[in-house]
């Protein structure tokens, strides 16, 4: 009897734990480095800001050259080919990567990356490769989004394949605002996430809880038939 409460209470402290850990716990491995937030989620603890980014990409013969911009701390890169840019009269092209100060959700999306601002001073006339880094704190996006005006409508972009871990790739036939998230119905509400959506190992320790509390009643009953078992013997003997 002593094990079994034992036990069942060793179950309830893991849901507890599992219920309140902070998520990521059971992804079994991070981002390389925690995420700079513009708006850090509770569970973040200590946070530096995330930071900008600056390329100015050559112009030959007309055409710009192959390059990227990215933030210092690497949450954002776009992947520019040959003569991505219309770099007519121009000797390079500045490219200019910078966080949005303020975090706008807008109907409908979640966020779960900061907001960036990607500038150019000439137009893209080729896709250019966006890849964001996200966090483990929040659950995985489903795509990019791009926008105009942050407080305007959102795109959804279309997606490349899945590389590195915590990260995701899309292309963009043009410059502007970008973010990552998912469809505010996904996850569906209500629904509790750990690490990237994870609601598995609460799951199974419900499960554990409900089997020990259920094997509580059998084992009384176990207990009672062997101490009455004895007694007869003992009667019996007598």
């Amino acid at each position: 009897m002593k094990r079994l409460a034992v036990l069942a209470a060793a179950a309830i402290a893991y849901v507890l734990a599992a219920w309140m850990v902070t998520p990521g716990f059971y992804d079994g491995f991070g981002p390389l480095q925690p995420y700079n937030w513009t708006c850090p989620p509770p569970q973040a603890g200590a946070n530096t800001k995330p930071s900008e980014g600056h390329t100015d990409i050559k112009v030959i013969d007309g055409k710009s050259d192959a390059n990227s911009a990215y933030t210092q701390d690497g949450q954002i890169v776009i992947g520019f080919l040959p003569d991505s840019f219309d770099a007519a009269g121009k000797s390079s092209i500045s490219v200019d990567v910078a966080p949005l100060n303020t975090c706008p959700q807008p109907k409908g999306v979640q966020f779960v990356t900061n907001i960036y601002k990607i500038t150019a001073d000439a137009p893209l006339k080729k896709r250019a490769n966006v890849t964001m880094l996200y966090s483990n704190l929040e659950p995985h996006p489903d795509a990019i989004y791009r926008a105009d005006d942050p407080s305007g409508a959102w795109t959804v972009l279309e997606r490349s394949q899945q590389g590195q871990p915590y990260t995701i790739f899309a292309s963009t036939d043009k410059l502007g605002y970008f973010a990552a998230g998912y469809v505010a119905s996904s996850p569906p509400p209500g629904a509790v996430t750990v690490g990237g959506g994870q609601t598995l190992p609460i799951i199974v320790a419900v499960l554990i809880v409900v089997v020990v509390l259920a094997g509580l009643p059998l084992a009384v009953m176990r207990r009672r038939r062997s101490a009455a078992g004895d007694q007869e013997d003992e009667e019996d003997e007598a």
